[in-house]
């Protein structure tokens, strides 16, 4: 069922017409602890419109940290579930280094639970969403500069491999 909705999201967030409308919300929805990833989207807009380069940016950048937001809210929300939370060297850690942490919110795979222990410490919330901002957009710009390098026949080689 999820993956029959993941698919028909993907396909409505494919449509031409919406193009920094789908680069915000699969940024936001990459943001969550849903399993998508926002770069190709980004990618995509840029390529097909590289006149779109700073906006897609902007508009991935925002959406990403919104969603970092909302994996902090969680947190926050959780710890508010729990009389006591078990402590260990990522709490340390965290409580240690502070809302400077969600500068690594861009990581794969840890960046956005994260932003969740960002949430669940309490670390102030308008800081750790400046560092969450700045790491995704240092992301997105290493990321779609890096990918708009590689030559065009390497990409048309990939579209007619899975075309």
């Amino acid at each position: 069922m999820i993956e029959s909705a993941i698919a028909w999201l993907l396909s409505v967030l494919a449509a031409p017409q919406v193009g920094l409308t789908s680069v915000f919300l699969v940024s936001l929805i990459s943001a969550t602890l849903v399993p998508l990833g926002s770069e190709p989207a980004v990618f995509a807009v840029i390529k097909a419109n590289p006149q779109l380069f700073w906006p897609a940016i902007a508009v991935a950048t925002v959406g990403n940290t919104l969603g970092g937001a909302i994996d902090y809210w969680m947190g926050y929300q959780a710890k508010q579930s729990f009389a006591r939370e078990r402590q260990s060297r990522w709490f340390h850690w965290l409580e240690r280094y502070g809302a400077k942490t969600m500068l690594l919110s861009w990581l794969p795979g840890i960046g956005d639970p994260l932003c969740t222990l960002g949430g669940w410490l309490h670390l102030p919330f308008w800081p750790s969403i400046a560092y969450m901002a700045l790491g995704k957009l240092l992301r997105y710009l290493t990321m779609t500069t890096l990918l708009l390098y590689v030559p065009d026949g390497f990409w048309h080689g990939i579209a007619h491999l899975l075309g």
